[in-house]
């Protein structure tokens, strides 16, 4: 669905490490069955005008159902949160009140009659959608549940738009109209809504129809031709501006802020080229009547695909600086995320959430497919790995399977497992079956579920029937158990007589030991590796590899497919062989992070230097990360001439400013004048990174610079700011210090709050001191499971330095009463 918040969450705790799985069971979830389909959705017709003072909804709605196979007489909707004003059965142009029973959540309805399996009805109703009355409960995925959102309707933040915009999965649609609110119902749909006629609409499908009304409102209805799931019903109305372009004769449109419209392009552009790409590749045409892409703020989430009507959060627009410094990770990769859906999720969809994996799990797989097809074969190594690691980072992920029948909550299978893991099966399963194989598969399913459901058993049928190979023990392995293999690698030595390298792994994961598919280059003398395909079926076995002569390197995973926990105990002469040879991302990778462990050895120093000159950005910034000149004065030796070639030249603004960074930690004061220079650059995150390293040489330098800078800044040059401020114990500037504190996404928030501390300890009076603990006791409730810990324990260290301050005892009341509603929140 998204880049969700999990994921940041995640990156607050780190690198993935090597994780040891529990043997011990999971505590018993309620089983969860595909929902039962008494009536079906049909068609449904709404007619809505919003009342922005009061944050209402007023609508109606006609919406025609059938009996599914059983006849019946009596109807239940899902409503959350609203007022029925009435209830009424169509009988041509008039109307039969019928009786009905509202508990808040949901609608019981008595019809006139036994209706019979397939024989259609049209309930009519009117009533008012209260989404900020619901108090409705979010997720990790999604931090709210209103369903509908009303953003600054009283116009009373300066200078933030006036925007409404719907958010229905999972089962949130239902707050703002009444349905049968399951993944597993489809329904054709007829959307007119009235708005201040200065603003734009947008909904499914095709703009049928505009009225303008004489009250200073226009009726725009908007028509969704095929049917879809209720949760992928959308609304967007705003100040926008509109791009539109053709592909394939349909409409591809851009819904920005006017600010940022100049932009559309270069955030957007590649939309058309992606649908062509994916079309192709899957041989079924982007099945809607238009695609649009609407970024709106204060979003609940990363992203949504709503059908043929993705929404995104204000992440995705910025100022032309401020794409200077995006990566491909941020917005392009949930661009190709969202838009895989419209097949994977809205075309097909989930037959139940917990067959979510037939969604989610291919929109994370279409972010490796893409890059690889776009930005070639490291970007995509470097998005699959990314994958893996979140994965790995949570040790709560070990104990679920990718199809999950039991949970505690349907919002608990938006996670990693069914993420980050799942389209790392679908990669292995590709390797597995073939390019050609997997994707006629693919076609296969996509044509037999076409706009209905799915689950992992008709895509195993689909990929079967295309590959005639029976996969129920891939599936068992990958889609039902949970957990994954922890393999170790030895070497043993090269029989000269047989002129063999025998290769030992070790599964040591517990239970079954998996059946791994091992494709093993060996380098033994000149010419190309010799692959072997190999297949590991025991928990301990040793294959003997031909060698014509001692194996420079043997490269177990050639290919970098495997879902697993690797301990490679290949010697450091290997990986820095693997560096100049093996050609993937996560090769080098591998040999980059082996070879910065081991900063003694000359080879090991010469295999950095030289991957600083990798041709792949993220590798050079890995080296700049992995490297402490500060302690290690035979490898500053050997890099500093170069990481000062990169500082003032590379062209990829995150290395460069990875290279300030080392230099800055240097402190010397030769290098003053290139931060300085650096200071000009037009990227947010060289300036950040420049100004803090000016800092290091030269505060008061660093201060003048960061008070011209403030007119212009974005993070990561906000953080700079925050962080030169409080090196120099500015407290006069505490207020724009915490300002951006709180404007700060929760990453950078956490990393501010050091900064904020260190100002905090300078307060003037109470008042400023408890206004800058907010930050404190927010981030520590809201995130209390991920940094809890870590947020104590910085309120802790504040406490002990306030001992000298003027404010020293209300100061320590002050923290006594956040460290306590911290740890009071369940």
């Amino acid at each position: 669905m998204r880049l969700f918040l999990l994921c940041q969450l995640t990156a607050l705790l780190g690198p993935a490490v090597v994780l040891a799985q529990s043997s011990a069971a999971p505590p018993a979830l309620p089983i969860h069955d595909s929902p039962p389909r008494l009536n079906d959705l049909v068609h449904t017709r709404l007619a809505l005008r919003f009342d922005y003072a009061r944050r209402y909804a007023y609508g109606q709605e006609w919406v025609t159902l059938r009996p599914h196979a059983y006849a019946t007489d009596s109807l239940l909707l899902d409503a959350k949160g609203m007022d029925i004003k009435a209830v009424a059965l169509v009988q041509g142009a008039g109307q039969q009140p019928l009786k009905y029973h509202y508990n808040g959540r949901q609608l019981r309805i008595g019809l006139d009659r036994a209706y019979k399996p397939g024989e259609a009805y049209t309930v009519f109703l009117d009533y008012v959608a209260r989404p900020d009355e619901l108090g409705a409960k979010g997720s990790a995925a999604i931090r709210d549940a209103k369903g509908l959102y009303f953003i600054n309707p009283d116009s009373a933040v300066a200078g933030k738009p006036r925007q409404i915009w719907t958010q229905g999965e999972t089962e949130a649609s239902s707050v703002w109209f009444p349905t049968i609110d399951r993944p597993n119902q489809k329904t054709t749909a007829d959307i007119s809504l009235t708005v201040p006629a200065r603003y734009v609409t947008l909904s499914n499908g095709l703009l049928v129809g505009q009225k303008t009304n004489g009250d200073g409102t226009r009726t725009d209805q908007w028509q969704q031709a095929q049917p879809h799931a209720p949760y992928l019903f959308m609304l967007a109305v705003g100040d926008f501006r509109i791009r539109r372009e053709q592909w394939r004769g349909k409409e591809i449109s851009y819904y920005l802020e006017p600010q940022y419209a100049a932009q559309t392009q270069a955030i957007f552009g590649r939309t058309p080229e992606m649908l062509e790409f994916f079309s192709q590749k899957l041989g079924v045409e982007f099945p809607w009547a238009k695609y649009a892409q609407v970024v709106v703020r204060d979003y609940v989430s990363g992203a949504m695909e709503n059908t043929s009507a993705s929404l995104f959060g204000e992440h995705a627009q910025g100022s032309a600086r401020e794409l200077l410094d995006w990566e491909y990770a941020l917005v392009e990769r949930e661009i190709a995320h969202e838009l895989f859906h419209q097949w994977f999720g809205d075309y097909v969809t989930c037959e139940s959430w917990g067959q979510l994996t037939v969604n989610e799990s291919f929109a994370n797989f279409s972010e490796v497919l893409w890059a690889e097809h776009k930005l070639g074969p490291d970007a995509a190594g470097r998005q699959a790995y990314r994958s893996l690691r979140t994965y790995l980072a949570n040790p709560a992920n070990f104990t679920k399977p990718l199809v999950r029948r039991q949970y505690a909550d349907q919002e608990d299978v938006f996670d990693a497992v069914t993420y980050q893991k799942g389209g790392r099966i679908l990669q292995l399963l590709r390797h597995e079956l073939g390019e050609d194989v997997f994707f006629r598969g693919l076609n296969l399913y996509l044509t037999r579920q076409a706009l209905g459901t799915g689950e992992a058993e008709q895509l195993r049928l689909a990929l079967e029937d295309a590959s005639g190979r029976d996969l129920t023990n891939f599936f068992q392995q990958w889609y039902y158990r949970p957990g994954h293999p922890v393999v170790s690698v030895d070497y043993g030595p090269w029989d000269a007589a047989t002129k063999t390298q025998p290769v030992t792994l070790r599964q040591t994961q517990g239970g079954t030991p998996y059946e791994l598919p091992l494709d093993v280059d060996v380098y033994a003398g000149p010419g190309a590796p010799q692959r072997h395909r190999l297949r590991l079926r025991e928990a301990t076995q040793t294959f003997q590899l031909p060698a014509p002569v001692r194996a420079d390197l043997v490269n177990v995973d050639a290919e970098n497919v495997l879902v697993w926990q690797k301990t490679d105990n290949k010697p450091l002469s290997a990986f820095v062989y693997q560096y100049r040879h093996a050609p993937r991302y996560l090769d080098r990778l591998e040999a980059i992070l082996a070879c910065a462990a081991h900063p003694e050895d000359a080879a090991a120093r010469q295999t950095l230097l030289a991957a600083l000159s990798d041709k792949y950005y993220a590798l050079r910034w890995t080296v700049l990360e992995n490297l402490d000149l500060v302690k290690q004065p035979a490898l500053r030796a050997t890099v500093l001439p170069t990481v000062r070639r990169l500082a003032a030249h590379d062209p990829s603004p995150q290395v460069q400013a990875e290279a300030l960074k080392v230099l800055g930690k240097l402190g010397e004061k030769r290098d003053a004048r290139l931060f300085a220079k650096a200071l000009d650059h037009r990227s947010y995150t060289v300036q950040g990174a420049a100004l803090q390293a000016l800092a290091a040489v030269d505060l008061p330098q660093a201060v003048r610079r960061a008070a011209v800078l403030q007119a212009d800044h974005r993070a990561p040059l906000s953080a700079a700011l925050v962080a030169v401020y409080a090196q120099a114990g500015e407290v006069a500037r505490l207020p724009f210090v915490l300002a951006q504190v709180q404007a700060a996404a929760p990453l950078a928030r956490l990393n501010m709050l050091p900064s904020l501390a260190q100002l905090l300890v300078r307060a003037p009076d109470e008042a400023a001191f408890r206004a800058g603990l907010a930050p404190f006791q927010q981030m520590g409730i809201e995130y209390k499971p991920f940094i809890g810990p870590q947020i104590l324990t910085m309120l802790q260290n504040l406490r002990t330095q306030m001992a000298a301050s003027p404010v020293a005892a209300p100061a320590r009341q002050a923290i006594d009463e956040v460290v306590r509603a911290i740890e009071q929140t369940k």
